[in-house]
């Protein structure tokens, strides 16, 4: 390919992992507000049975951290280089990354079938409050993402080099704005989204149960890589940092 032809496609292709990362997270707010209740099945009226919304609902929710967690090891990463020809799969590889993480929550708030009824919706002042608490948790989890990175979590750095004919540049290891307070502020500001609506129902507890559950275990995995990747570095701040709430425990 021509220099012009790699620069357009690494710009389209940004341009749709951009895309896909907005609708994921436009899709997740709607749904998790509403309790995942009033999506695709509830508008066309028919839902379908308990004996395929179970074991839908059950790949749904696996599908997401079981991969999420694969892709970040090392044979995850190896594929992710493959997605495209050398040298341009290596380093649209985060790109590749949150397209791929934007797709699966894509797939989740959107395929989810109903398995039950709602049990509490909040109303006045408890309405309020939980509308508050909700874009508290967006906006947590946007300014973790932020002090993360924001290139590195939306894919930016990725198919901007390769559009500007660059090696792809990483940031540091976090340790400044929300990481000062816990080292997993993602995952911190992530779960709080699952729990903070105003709808509680049979739907959200069974996602945000497992998938808090992972917020919390998960990131084990994910500390072990910056063990290896910064060394002392890593050591020191994990000594002086909690894990993931902003507390030192006795």
């Amino acid at each position: 390919m021509s220099r012009r032809a790699v620069r357009a496609a690494a710009v389209a292709y940004g341009a749709l992992t951009h895309a896909a990362f907005a609708a994921a997270i436009a899709c997740m707010a709607w749904a998790l507000y509403h309790g995942l209740h009033g999506g695709p099945f509830d508008a066309r009226g028919a839902r379908p049975s308990l004996a395929l919304a179970l074991p839908v609902d059950a790949l749904l929710i696996a599908q997401f951290p079981l991969l999420h967690s694969w892709l970040l090891g090392a044979r995850g990463r190896a594929l992710l280089a493959r997605a495209f020809p050398a040298p341009h799969g290596a380093q649209l590889a985060t790109t590749t990354f949150a397209l791929v993480a934007s797709l699966q929550l894509l797939l989740v708030f959107g395929a989810w079938i109903p398995l039950g009824p709602e049990l509490a919706r909040a109303s006045g002042g408890w309405l309020g409050a939980s509308q508050v608490a909700y874009a508290a948790s967006f906006a947590l989890l946007a300014k973790a993402i932020h002090d993360a990175g924001m290139g590195l979590q939306t894919g930016y750095i990725g198919w901007s080099a390769v559009a500007a004919g660059r090696k792809p540049r990483y940031p540091a290891m976090p340790s400044g704005g929300l990481f000062r307070a816990c080292r997993q502020p993602i995952y911190l500001g992530f779960a709080l989204t699952l729990w903070t609506g105003p709808v509680i129902s049979v739907d959200r507890l069974a996602l945000a149960l497992p998938w808090t559950a992972y917020c919390v275990f998960g990131p084990r995995l994910k500390e072990r890589r910056f063990a290896r990747w910064y060394g002392a570095a890593w050591s020191d701040y994990r000594a002086r940092t909690p894990y993931m709430l902003p507390v030192r425990w006795p």
